[in-house]
């Protein structure tokens, strides 16, 4: 049975026998554990090679998420007229040849903290159209009912992917350069455009006669957020806890590297144990859904997030003890964060008229996105002023009460997910997937 085929199989039809499944499942698995040495080997060049202070780290963080409020809009409006495989495709190429940068100016003793960012915000524009399609894509792709099982597959991938590579980067560390790193990421989006290029499936080219001005396609994918009261509320917390919680991570290789001296292993080991977390969280969500219910584990999971988050200060006050609290908050953070996200996405997609995802996706990326670069740029100015633990304090603070908007609305009381709403059965287009 060829691809086409499989996109349009009876439901019941296992993802594990769904061929274009997986080959994007593996897709992102390998391109998912090559960017895990970048998200080690960048800061640890800025700030072990080049000497980066709070403010030059929070640009280089900026850098690499200003994309998210640049192009995140549009990204979604073009998506949506555009064949989502070939974006990711295309997104993967333009990473990959990105990244490769950095190692060729290395080797050749030119490179500067101005490369890091300018690699940073390309790779970031990539990622946009990358993320807004893969999101967009999964429901074209799978079955409806399968979407929340297709999503826990990729997110357990991506976090066993975070598992092993910062392990296998902090042990690479030991007989390698830190640039060098950066090779296999850049090979990691090859071998995932390779992948994708594969995949069989039944979407079709938007219509161009039935598009629009790009303002009013844009527009609509705004205007459905806003009405939508659930993904409202969602993406109220969502935004908060980025924007608060980037406050923290941007500072945090500071923390791990210069203040309590954990050097790149001790910086590695806490994101892999972070990643087990993780992994952990994505294979209990179904079953924390039911036990708890699908709405109510994304208040329960919000919250958990928070109280995590106040932990890596707090690890700074006993630095006897700090490595084992770090890894505690990173292991939160992750098990309760990956919980939150796959409920929050499902919600999403079930929710969404398929015409529209690409543009929901972005409208929503734009701005729980779209908050982190400035966030970025606020750690390094409130780290230089205030300090780097005062300015994790204030972030714990706003992601606790950021948790307002989930916590006391419907979703609190929901057993179930939501399939569609009044605000959702919008007249499919010509143009639709």
């Amino acid at each position: 049975m060829d691809g086409e085929d499989q996109a349009t199989l009876p439901r019941q039809r296992s993802l594990w026998r769904h061929r274009g499944f997986l080959l994007l499942w593996g897709a992102e698995s390998i391109s998912e554990l090559g960017a895990q040495f970048s998200i080690l080997a960048l800061p640890l060049l800025a700030v072990s090679v080049l000497g980066a202070d709070e403010w030059q780290l929070g640009v280089l963080n900026a850098a690499g998420t200003a994309a998210f409020f640049v192009v995140g809009l549009p990204a979604g409006a073009w998506v949506d007229r555009w064949l989502k495989r070939r974006v990711m495709i295309f997104a993967d190429v333009v990473r990959a040849l990105a990244i490769a940068v950095v190692p060729v100016l290395w080797w050749l003793g030119s490179l500067q903290l101005w490369h890091l960012a300018a690699v940073a915000a390309v790779v970031g524009i990539g990622t946009v159209f990358f993320d807004v399609s893969y999101q967009s894509y999964v429901p074209v792709l799978v079955a409806g009912q399968q979407v929340a099982d297709a999503n826990s597959k990729l997110e357990a991938s991506f976090q066993t992917a975070r598992i092993a590579g910062p392990a296998l980067a902090g042990a690479l560390l030991a007989i390698a350069a830190a640039p060098l790193l950066l090779v296999w990421d850049s090979l990691s989006y090859l071998f995932s455009a390779a992948l994708l290029w594969r995949v069989k499936d039944g979407e079709v080219r938007a219509d161009r006669s039935a598009r629009r001005r790009l303002a009013s396609e844009i527009a609509e994918g705004v205007r459905y957020v806003a009405r939508e009261p659930v993904i409202r509320r969602v993406v109220g917390t969502t935004a908060t806890s980025n924007l608060f919680s980037t406050l923290t991570f941007t500072l945090l290789p500071l923390l791990v590297l210069r203040e309590l001296h954990l050097g790149a292993a001790g910086l590695g080991l806490i994101l892999s144990v972070g990643a087990v977390g993780g992994l952990l969280g994505a294979v209990a969500t179904p079953y924390l859904s039911r036990q708890v219910g699908e709405g109510r584990i994304i208040s329960v999971s919000a919250v958990a997030v928070a109280l995590m988050l106040a932990l890596i200060p707090w690890a700074a006050t006993a630095p006897a003890y700090s490595l084992p609290v770090l890894l505690a908050a990173e292991f939160g953070l992750s098990f309760a964060g990956m919980t939150y996200n796959i409920t929050q996405v499902s919600l999403r997609q079930r929710l969404c008229p398929p015409h529209l995802l690409g543009r929901m996706n972005a409208s929503i990326r734009f701005v729980v996105w779209g908050v982190m670069p400035f966030s970025s740029l606020g750690a390094g100015l409130l780290g230089d002023r205030l300090g780097m633990l005062a300015t994790m304090w204030i972030a714990a603070a706003g992601a606790l009460l950021g948790c307002a908007f989930v916590v006391f609305s419907p979703l609190t009381g929901m057993r179930s997910l939501p399939v569609g709403s009044p605000a959702a059965q919008v007249p499919q287009r010509a143009d639709s997937a």
